[in-house]
């Protein structure tokens, strides 16, 4: 008789495209989180938590890149009720999309306009790459219901606002306007307006969306029959004859070294377009709302070359880009690129209630920003851990639980020790481990004595690392203190370090 095969063991790892994060990883994506929404709610906007699963119907033909129900996101469809199919669902692939279902379902309940702001995971069914990940976290601010090109204004400045709160300095920045009723312009004026050139029309956004990426030489060949990547894979072109082509690359070279010369320039390309002289006209009006709370070009630019590739926007689009330099894998300096992006989407909600509701609204990328920060050195190293208290008798423990409490209602992190006490120096291991700054030592003869051993942990890596025998002798970092001392003993070293 054959024996039974035994069942593999699972992989113990993250599947493709995911990673885990850790300690101070997560301690500063939740700072960051929490210095944003306080600029948020500084500008009036109020919190929203949305479902993180929506129909696929929810979501629409805005996925990216779409062509069956479940491409570009994680989606699945539920098990059949009798005769009627089961409804298609989806992880949300931004927070934009959920809000328009949330405001169609509790439209009587919400002001208008209706401010809100989200911050969560997404995730999208897409190739992933180095730094790219299939679940990353947004952070949202929105308005919902308001028509004039102010909101789209007031979003630019918030979003310079985050950016500055969360300590990317002035100059390391820029906010990038443009106005997709201009691009619409050049289209039309480029021969392809009409219901018969969407396809044409959406493979042009999303190739001048890869422009810093590809360049002009990339952009062009994508606007042409189509380029292939250095991995081999094949991307169809819109097909453009060379005449359309030279139309939409000189509308991404409109740019000029001022606001009112770009927009000069753009009235030549969209003359004969009523949309495209709307857009460069709001366009105008923004740079003269920003310029008057104080955002001049230093901060917030007027771009052409910024379309956003998702097909919901209507209006003004914006994105944030990092100008200073970074090394690639291959040491190679580039410029880290942007970190959030948004603009206006009249037609999204539309889907739901058959009525036209205006909005606007910036997502910002937190890894991408923190993986910014790590780059120019302004994020702290490893967090600093709990204070460990060490147990030299199991049949204390109560007596350092006291302790832990003490340290605790003092506002202090920290633990005892949970494994096992046997070995003093594991303990000690632990606590380099978990980056102690301070170990608490109380053993037979101490309690005697009403004392507890203090050791500065981070007093004696110093030391370890440059400290000569004479100093070793002169500074000690482990020394005791008189029991009910303990705490303002530990916060002594803690402000001392921090």
């Amino acid at each position: 008789m054959a024996k039974p095969k035994k069942t593999p063991r699972p992989k113990a790892q993250a599947p493709k495209g995911f990673r885990d994060y850790f300690g101070a990883e997560v301690t500063h994506r939740a700072e960051m989180l929490s210095k944003i929404a306080a600029v948020y709610q500084r500008y009036g906007f109020d919190a929203l938590e949305s479902s993180g699963v929506e129909t696929v119907e929810a979501l629409g033909k805005f996925l990216p890149d779409v062509d069956r129900p479940n491409e570009g996101v994680f989606a699945w469809q539920e098990d059949a009720e009798g005769d009627k199919p089961g409804d298609w669902l989806a992880l949300r692939y931004d927070l934009t999309a959920p809000l328009a279902r949330v405001y169609a379902q509790h439209r009587n309940d919400l002001p208008m306009p209706y401010r809100r702001y989200a911050m969560g995971p997404v995730w999208r069914n897409e190739k992933p790459g180095p730094g790219r990940f299939r679940q990353f976290y947004q952070c949202d601010a929105d308005t919902v219901g308001a028509p004039s090109v102010a909101a789209d204004a007031e979003i630019c400045a918030m979003l310079a606002d985050c950016l500055e709160e969360v300590g990317i300095a002035r100059g390391d920045y820029v906010v990038r306007v443009n106005n997709r009723k201009v691009l619409n312009g050049v289209l039309e004026v480029a021969g392809l307006a009409g219901d018969d050139k969407d396809a044409e029309r959406g493979i042009v956004l999303r190739a001048i969306d890869k422009l810093d990426r590809l360049g002009p030489e990339g952009v062009r060949a994508l606007l042409g029959e189509g380029r292939k990547d250095d991995s081999g894979d094949f991307t169809k072109g819109a097909g453009l004859a060379d005449a359309q082509a030279d139309v939409v690359m000189g509308f991404m070279q409109a740019k000029r070294d001022s606001g009112a010369k770009t927009v000069a320039r753009l009235r030549e390309l969209v003359a004969g377009s009523d949309v495209g002289v709307q857009g460069v006209d709001e366009l105008e009006l923004i740079s003269d709302l920003l310029a008057a709370g104080g955002y001049g070009p230093d901060r917030v630019e007027i771009d052409p070359s910024v379309v956003r590739g998702l097909g919901y926007y209507t209006g003004p689009v914006f994105e944030a880009e990092l100008t200073f330099e970074i090394k690639d894998e291959k040491g190679r300096a580039r410029n880290f690129g942007s970190v959030a992006g948004g603009g206006r989407y009249d037609d999204l909600v539309k889907r739901f209630t058959g009525q036209e509701v205006p909005a606007t609204g910036v997502s910002i990328g937190v890894d991408r920003l923190l993986a910014a920060l790590a780059a120019k050195g302004r994020l702290a190293g490893e967090a600093t851990g709990p204070v460990v208290v060490t147990v030299m008798d199991r049949d204390r423990m109560a007596d350092y639980q006291a302790m832990v409490a003490e340290l605790r209602q003092a506002g202090i992190r920290a633990e005892v020790y949970l494994g096992n006490p046997k070995n003093f120096g594991n303990q000690m291991k632990y606590a380099d481990k978990r980056q102690s700054p301070v170990v608490v030592i109380e053993g037979g003869d101490e309690q005697d004595r009403g004392v507890v051993q203090i050791k500065d942990m981070v007093l004696g890596a110093q030391m370890a690392q440059d400290a000569s025998h004479d100093e070793w002798k002169e500074r000690k970092n482990q020394y005791e203190v008189k029991r009910g001392d303990l705490v303002q003993a530990v916060r002594d070293i803690l402000d001392r370090t921090s």
